[in-house]
């Protein structure tokens, strides 16, 4: 069933070509000049317009223009009494799809239609196809690939709890503490389960603001705030049929948390800035590294919420707490990333391994992987040794299991992955003997990027112009 909205002052036109409609089986709107049509379509846009052309005060022309600029894919059909080519180039100039002349039978009426109503399903289709692949182009940079690395009991017992988690439709919550994979879980789960040939939708809701959050979720209109120049669907609209991640959720405000749980239960979506109701068939997995039971009773997350997310809870163990498989780890990040940073290397020695397991890993597997790739830009021999590792790990430093406590576990993550950064940023200068296009080259990034950390990290003055050439 179609949303189609009719416009024509003419009583007896416009009640005709609405019972025509309405009998084809579509929900019609009909109202009788276009300040009206365009009041209605500002509320939720109609999937086609069926307006006349020669109407007192606004006419079919301006009703045309006023809805392309209102929603560039508006589907358009005019109706005129004046059955010449100017009219009809005129109409489909200012971005009508078709013009039908009067008198006209009910038979043409509806063909006419369909045929509208097939285009608007072709460019609903494409503009979801372009939404959903640039929010793919986006959060491919961010995937380490899709399945856990592990052979310890914790890890067997995870997997196995997913296999069977997988199977149903239920909302999943994730725990885990930052770097353990809650992510690569969230896509295990899609991908064994019946949503497998869906869409696998991600958000980081921990990197958007509170008004920025709602509208990558459930979308907005045209003009529902500053800066909104065209419909946006919301990744709820996108993972319609699959599976919708949802990273940080612990991060989320009230006001969106309690949209969330609405969705939830209603299984259905409003656009930000549109009052048309949107049901989606959408299987939700989230994952936070917060005590979301403790965010409950200090009153920061919705109790109603919580119970909803979770239905089937997954706890990650940390890299500490599986030390048995930090050497299985080293070498699929090895394999995983020297055919493209360092082909040469084809594993690693003892004695990088044991300086690797000595190490607590507050970071856990994403600091591990970092590490790991830091250690190929600078390896020279086919294995990587002490020598090609960070020097904070060379150096004397508690076991992983020693039960001794944690090297920086006061300082949180982006600390130390910055310091990590910082670190390889220095011996990539230094072996490329200070030349920036050369330290951009061996770390695998833009000239202007380096220059921007550079001066982040105080190796060059603030406002260093480029090198030439």
């Amino acid at each position: 069933m179609a949303r189609i909205l009719v416009i024509d002052d003419h009583d007896t036109l416009r009640e005709g070509m609405t019972v025509t409609l309405t009998r084809a089986g579509h929900a019609v709107s009909a109202v009788r000049g276009g300040q009206d049509a365009l009041a209605a379509y500002r509320k939720a846009p109609f999937d086609l317009v069926v307006t006349d052309l020669k109407m007192d005060g606004m006419d079919g022309i301006a009703v045309t223009q006023a809805l392309k600029a209102l929603d560039a894919g508006a589907v358009v059909l005019v109706v005129t009494a004046f059955g010449t080519i100017e009219t009809a180039v005129r109409a489909m100039q200012e971005g009508a799809f078709d013009f039908i002349t009067k008198p006209f039978t009910p038979d043409v009426l509806r063909a006419k239609v369909d045929k509208g109503l097939e285009l608007a399903s072709t460019r609903k289709r494409v503009e979801k196809l372009e939404a959903r692949t640039a929010a793919h182009d986006a959060d491919a940079a961010r995937s380490h690939g899709t399945s856990l690395v592990g052979d310890s009991e914790p890890m067997q017992k995870l997997l196995s709890q997913t296999r069977r988690a997988a199977q149903s439709d239920a909302t999943v919550l994730v725990r885990g503490e930052s770097g353990t994979g809650k992510e690569l879980v969230a896509r295990m789960l899609h991908q064994q389960s019946p949503r497998k040939d869906g869409p696998f939708v991600v958000v980081h809701c921990a990197a958007l603001a509170e008004t920025l959050l709602e509208s990558e979720l459930f979308g907005h209109e045209r003009g529902a705030f500053t800066g909104a120049v065209k419909r946006k669907l919301g990744r709820f609209e996108l993972a319609d049929g699959g599976t919708l991640f949802l990273d940080e959720i612990g991060e989320i405000p009230p006001s969106v948390q309690t949209k969330l749980l609405r969705v939830l239960q209603e299984k259905e979506i409003q656009r930000v800035g549109g009052e048309e109701t949107l049901k989606v068939d959408v299987r939700v997995v989230s994952a936070t590294h917060r005590d979301l039971a403790a965010e409950v009773k200090a009153g920061r997350f919705r109790e109603d919420l919580y119970y909803r997310l979770h239905i089937v809870p997954l706890l990650l163990p940390p890299l500490r707490e599986r030390p048995e498989d930090l050497t299985l780890l080293a070498r699929h990040f090895v394999a995983k990333h020297a055919p493209r940073v360092n082909r040469r290397v084809t594993g690693l020695d003892d004695e990088a391994l044991r300086a690797l397991t000595r190490h607590a890993w507050p970071g856990n597997v994403r600091e591990l992987e970092n590490v790991v790739e830091q250690a190929l830009v600078f390896a020279e021999g086919d294995v990587l040794t002490t020598a090609d590792l960070p020097p904070h790990l060379t150096g004397a430093a508690p076991r992983m299991d020693a039960g001794l406590p944690v090297p920086h576990g006061d300082r949180p993550l982006p600390d130390i992955l910055e310091d990590l950064e910082r670190q390889l940023i220095a011996r990539a200068y230094e072996k490329a003997a200070g030349v920036k296009t050369e330290t951009a080259r061996l770390l695998g990034i833009k000239t202007s990027a380096l220059y921007y950390k550079l001066e982040k990290y105080g190796f060059l003055p603030k406002g260093t112009p480029p090198e030439e050439g």
